[in-house]
């Protein structure tokens, strides 16, 4: 299962009742944050999720409404007295700006450990997931994120039994690994079913619309994707800002056809996103307008 919150769906500025941009995701055990935004320590609290469990945090760019609320949730981390590394990834020029950040937050019981992305595309890979960050289209380096988690086959203990393998070796097995017994090699695939399917959820904010973001997107479970402007007569503005339209996020969506998709960044004007919805749902059907602490347990096919 893979726990996903928007935790704040803003953009530029926090509104009353709407935080700067931020997204969690919990997966057996571990913590992922895309985005730090202000206000994203009250979201997550709100939320009833913890601070010190976060492994990995990604920023998809480095302007303030994206990376503001770091120092602050780095010293609450540091309070927790966490002891474990953090990950952090984002774009060329990421340890600097968390160093510059870190002014004041100086002192960290922890470290940090930096992956800097050069490339159109990179794979980051941790021991039960992937970070798949592709570069997008803002009028500063900017990159989306695909959070992807494979699942393996089901073990065939009846198989195992015919070929004599101890029980005591299946673990080894079903981890992907060979066993040698008196001389003899036995492989994955001989007890193994085929793969199955995973889970994916796909973010990008803050970008004009392209083809990376529709190719990161396919197949995704949730596609989170930024909204900008709902009212129609924002076109020109999305250009000149390099921002997207509720229009242009279903376009892309019914590229990508993930099975769900959300919006989210919305300009401090956009007060109601729900009232712009009946153009996106036109073009993808399944999609809705995310708000503070939306959220959803995405869970394994049967």
């Amino acid at each position: 299962m893979l726990d996903v919150c928007l935790l704040g769906t803003g953009g530029m500025m926090p509104l009353p009742r709407r935080w700067l941009t931020s997204l969690m995701c919990r997966f057996n055990g571990s913590n992922i944050l895309i985005d730090c935004g202000e206000g994203t320590q009250v979201a997550i609290k709100q939320k009833g999720w913890t601070f010190k469990p976060i492994d990995v945090i990604c920023i998809t760019h480095y302007h303030a409404d994206h990376i503001s609320g770091l120092p602050g949730l780095l010293l609450t981390m540091g309070n927790a007295e966490r002891k474990e590394p953090l990950t952090m990834i984002g774009p060329k020029g990421l340890e600097r700006v968390v160093k510059a950040l870190r002014t004041i937050a100086p002192e960290l019981p922890f470290e940090i450990k930096f992956i800097e992305l050069t490339e159109n595309m990179q794979t980051i890979q941790f021991d039960e997931y992937r970070i798949n960050a592709f570069k997008v289209k803002h009028n500063v380096v900017c990159y989306g994120y695909s959070i992807e988690i494979d699942r393996i086959g089901k073990f065939n203990a009846q198989k195992a039994k015919e070929l004599e393998i101890p029980v005591q070796k299946w673990n080894v097995l079903q981890k992907g690994n060979e066993v040698t017994i008196d001389g003899k090699t036995y492989t994955p695939d001989m007890v193994m079913g085929a793969a199955r399917k995973g889970l994916k959820v796909t973010y990008t904010t803050d970008t004009r619309p392209v083809d990376a973001i529709v190719d990161a997107a396919k197949g995704a479970d949730l596609f989170i994707c930024e909204g900008m402007y709902g009212e129609p007569d924002k076109e020109a503005k999305a250009i000149e800002h390099k921002h997207m339209t509720f229009k242009e996020a279903a376009q892309l969506a019914k590229r990508a056809n993930p099975k769900e998709m959300w919006l989210t960044h919305f300009s401090p004007s956009l007060v109601k996103p729900a009232m712009y919805m009946d153009k996106v749902t036109e073009i993808f059907e399944n999609a809705k307008p995310g708000k503070d602490g939306m959220s959803v347990d995405l869970m394994f096919e049967d």
